[in-house]
């Protein structure tokens, strides 16, 4: 149902509880007068009940639990309590015209002076219970609802298990494993260790963080692969030349790998040099 469609049914009910009302008033106002109220007490008196009857419905819409058990058994009570007097009303012509003695609704004595005691009871009913109704509204406080962004685990196989169907492990293709023994691995001889240069001892100076976007994207390279690259690019280089600096150049790489490169280098052209020269 739409916005414009609840509209008309709210606007519908009003009308309708409006005349009921009017109908209804007529018959509180003589029952009224009958129990010794003047004018504008029996003129008053219809909204005393049927007021009440109106917060009853408005509290058990927002009340929840024992709060709106509440509202509704003082809706239910005041709707009996105002059939009661409607029905005695239409019961004795007298009331109609005025023409009945004072507190009198009733030929016989029991029933009229229950009647005076619910007629003149709804006004007191309608203070106790009209304020215990507004403060459960004023104090009332809606249950949390829950967060949409936290989600929910499902367990799929107990799901299934519940709907009788087979679980995701009893559907699941079973895998054969391989009992045979594993063959033994030869382990990989070490490469050898470069000679690794002497750390500085000068305090370096803090720098930020490089970012992410920054970084590069090329893969990180070994020690052993970059002095096989040095070799063939630093080949017809002279021994003069084999510097730190000219080695990041070629190689693109860090200066402490540099420096471990450049004196691999040279121990390896020193080596090569006592070879020939013995």
């Amino acid at each position: 149902m739409n916005r414009k469609a609840k509209t008309l049914l709210v606007l519908a009910l009003v009308v309708v509880v409006g005349m009921a009302f009017r109908v209804s008033w007529n018959a509180l106002r003589d029952i009224a007068k009958a129990i010794g109220a003047d004018d504008t007490a029996a003129t008053l008196y219809p909204f005393v009940v049927d007021g009440l009857m109106a917060l009853a419905l408005v509290a058990a819409l927002v009340l929840t639990g024992e709060a709106r058990k509440f509202a509704l058994r003082v809706l239910a009570g005041y709707t009996l309590a105002s059939l009661v007097l409607n029905y005695v009303h239409g019961l004795l012509p007298e009331l109609h015209g005025e023409s009945i003695g004072w507190s009198r609704l009733a030929s016989g004595d029991w029933a009229n002076w229950a009647l005076v005691l619910l007629a003149t009871s709804l006004p007191v009913g309608s203070i106790y219970f009209g304020s215990d109704l507004v403060a459960k509204v004023l104090h009332h406080r809606p249950p949390a609802e829950p967060d949409p962004q936290e989600s929910v685990q499902i367990d799929p196989n107990r799901l299934m298990s519940d709907q009788g169907e087979p679980t995701v492990e009893e559907t699941a293709p079973r895998v054969e494993v391989d009992s045979s023994p594993i063959p033994v691995v030869e382990p990989i001889a070490a490469l050898p260790q470069l000679a690794v240069a002497a750390e500085s001892t000068r305090p370096r100076r803090a720098t930020g963080r490089v970012p992410a976007a920054a970084r590069s994207s090329r893969p990180v390279r070994t020690e052993v692969e970059l002095l096989a690259e040095a070799r063939s690019l630093t080949e017809s280089w002279p021994v003069e030349k084999l510097t730190g600096e000219g080695i990041r150049k070629a190689l693109r790489t860090s200066p402490a790998k540099a420096r471990v490169v450049r004196e691999a280098l040279k121990a390896e052209r020193e080596r090569d040099a006592a070879a020939v020269a013995g």
